[in-house]
């Protein structure tokens, strides 16, 4: 049994990504109602396909790892084997991805709990990890560093013209890739200052 039908999946990537993903073994042996919480999960509470994939490999992991220490169904996951699973995941990952992880889990079991196939969220008491961020990882470009990449961009070709629009368009608006090639000229708004004379 795969997480999603192919009928929805969004694109072709989706629908490939989508059938890769199996069903946990707590899912497969658990009721058709709570079957298809599961799905409803994934394909009506998230709607980014990064983060959908995020989530589906995360709370797969998890109720993996349910099953590896004879946790029989959903009902019998507690707070005490999220916290377990936590501490185990925080000694070889990150405080951030960690982080990620317990809202993944918290976030299913909210959904399940809603839709009344657990009694409880036994993810809601657990805290995760602490992590604070004083500096960004990601350098900001002073305005000559900018000014240095965009004249190093060869713009005599027609792709040297693209990736100079694109590389100014993210340091203009600090978009991420991702963000900046799915922008349309209509979402730029450009100040009437901002050309000089």
């Amino acid at each position: 049994m795969t997480l999603l039908p192919d009928g929805l999946a969004r694109n072709r990537q989706d629908a490939h990504s989508a059938a890769a993903l199996p069903l946990p073994a707590l899912l497969a042996a658990a009721d058709n109602r709570a079957r298809m919480r599961y799905v409803e999960f994934f394909t009506a509470t998230i709607r980014n396909p990064n983060t959908r994939r995020a989530y589906a490999r995360s709370t797969g992991d998890f109720l993996g790892w349910c099953e590896m220490n004879d946790i029989q169904s959903l009902t019998a996951v507690q707070p005490v084997h999220v916290a377990a699973y936590i501490e185990q995941m925080t000694a070889t990952l990150s405080a951030p991805t960690v982080k990620q992880l317990l809202a993944a889990i918290r976030h299913l079991f909210d959904w399940l709990l809603t839709g009344q196939i657990v009694p409880v969220n036994p993810a809601a008491s657990v805290r995760g990890p602490s992590h604070k961020v004083r500096r960004g990882k990601t350098p900001v470009l002073e305005p000559g560093e900018a000014r240095r990449l965009l004249d190093a961009i060869d713009i005599t070709t027609a792709v040297g013209l693209r990736d100079r629009a694109l590389v100014g368009l993210m340091v203009y608006s600090f978009a991420r890739i991702g963000a900046a090639l799915s922008m349309k000229v209509e979402d730029l708004d450009v100040a009437p200052n901002f050309y000089p004379a």
